[in-house]
């Protein structure tokens, strides 16, 4: 990992937090995912299953964590178990965690290694009456892949047919979505790379540049400073492109006169930033480009203004489509009769604004959380409205990443420039 060690209290308490929630005598159990193979013997980069991460810190493939905490030996009420390393592996595929570094990571004191997993396993399903089994069960989420996770449930349930069977997946939405301190950090840490990228890339816009060249840039900025790189898929649509909204091909030529929708963010110690830049190739904004681009962030700001603890998401969302229908009744993209004569399930305003205006992230960029129960103080969004005009081949996004608190918010990309005048001049300086 490129990242330094992060304090294992963060891992402590969420492993506290979690347990706090079991059933009586319950155990919980959570695999780290697979190394996904593409073809002959190459493999693709290892990425943690977030939810071991969020629990350990064990950022490593084939690993375990055992969670009982009534079990009546002390010692096995919270339990690592990992692929035992050797000076082979160490030559090889570089260190693992030992049992010493396990510990320090982690904040468990109990260390096997994965060969003696069955044998402690069975000894503790003798004692345990429920299991806490834990299923993807993100709203996004695409589950016709088989994970580590799933094979495992499926030993457990034929090996101990006879147990209570529980799902993890609830407590884990209800507890992620509200960020400890140290994550809030590592967050903050992502979004100020992310910014180095802007800086980076500003200047270095101009007509005839390709898509794909914006994004080296970005790769090197973000590698440079200790991230893995992007978050997800970088989205570097320019001209129509900018109307895509998961526009992913970056192959297509800057050209003058165009704007280029950016949507990017760099990732630290896994966790991600997601930001949206929208600028002129040539760096000026035409009259109709900047009214369109102001409108969106007159949305954005009013938007954030909105989004509060105790709000569901879905009563925000009405809100935004509020904001959105003035602006886009002034742009003169639909009516007033347009919003008198709507269907309630597709309102005018999508025809230019098709998707949600906010997420959770966190460790993945489209987070957990809940989206029918009230929004948590602590939690990590982003804002990102946008108007997309295929007919004038023109796309305007923004967003920044918030945490939302009792008294207001935090925007972790607060100096990232997004003002009009703003973006202009760097560009042109």
């Amino acid at each position: 990992m490129k990242y330094d060690r992060i304090d294992n209290s963060l891992y402590i308490q969420n492993r506290k937090n979690f347990s706090s929630r079991m059933e009586s005598r319950a155990l919980a159990v959570f695999n780290s995912n697979d190394i996904i193979t593409t073809s002959a013997d190459s493999t693709r980069s290892f990425k943690q299953h977030t939810d071991i991460l969020w629990l350990s810190g064990v950022d490593q493939e084939e690993s375990i964590l055992v969670l009982f905490p009534e079990c009546h030996n002390p010692n096995h009420r919270e339990l690592l178990f990992l692929k035992e390393t050797n000076e082979h592996i160490a030559i090889w595929e570089g260190e693992k965690l030992d049992k010493t570094a396990a510990i320090a990571t982690s904040g468990i004191q109990k260390i096997y290694w994965l060969d003696q997993f069955e044998t402690i396993f069975n000894q503790l399903m003798s004692e345990a009456e429920h299991v806490y089994i834990n299923t993807n069960e993100h709203w996004r989420a695409n589950t016709e892949a088989q994970t580590r996770e799933d094979r495992w449930i499926e030993w457990c349930m034929e090996k101990y047919p006879v147990h209570n069977y529980l799902r993890s997946n609830p407590f884990l939405h209800e507890l992620r979505a509200v960020k400890h301190s140290i994550e809030i950090d590592l967050m903050q840490k992502a979004c100020d790379i992310t910014e180095k990228g802007v800086r980076r890339i500003l200047p270095f816009i101009k007509p005839g540049v390709m898509e794909y060249e914006i994004e080296a840039e970005l790769w090197h900025e973000f590698i440079r400073n200790r991230s893995q790189g992007f978050a997800y898929t970088p989205i570097l649509g320019s001209g129509r492109n900018a109307c895509v909204l998961h526009y992913i091909e970056n192959n297509q030529e800057c050209k003058d006169g165009d704007v280029i929708l950016m949507d990017f963010g760099a990732e630290y110690a896994n966790y991600a930033s997601d930001l949206t830049r929208s600028v002129p190739v040539n760096g000026r904004f035409t009259k109709r480009q900047r009214a369109v681009y102001d409108a969106v962030l007159r949305v954005k700001n009013g938007a954030i203004e909105v989004l509060r603890p105790g709000k569901t998401l879905k009563q925000y969302h009405v809100e935004v489509g509020s904001l959105m229908e003035k602006e886009l009744v002034d742009l003169n993209l639909i009516t007033m009769d347009d919003i008198k004569n709507q269907n309630p399930e597709w309102p005018a305003y999508k025809k230019y604004f098709m998707h949600g205006t906010s997420h959770y992230i966190g460790l993945d960029t489209h987070d957990y959380g809940p989206w029918n129960a009230p929004i948590p103080a602590g939690s990590a969004f982003t804002v990102e409205p946008g108007i997309y005009i295929l007919e004038e081949n023109l796309g305007i996004r923004l967003e920044d990443d918030y945490i939302i608190t009792d008294s207001g918010h935090k925007n972790l990309m607060e100096n990232i420039p997004i003002e009009a005048e703003e973006i202009e001049d760097l560009m042109n300086a």
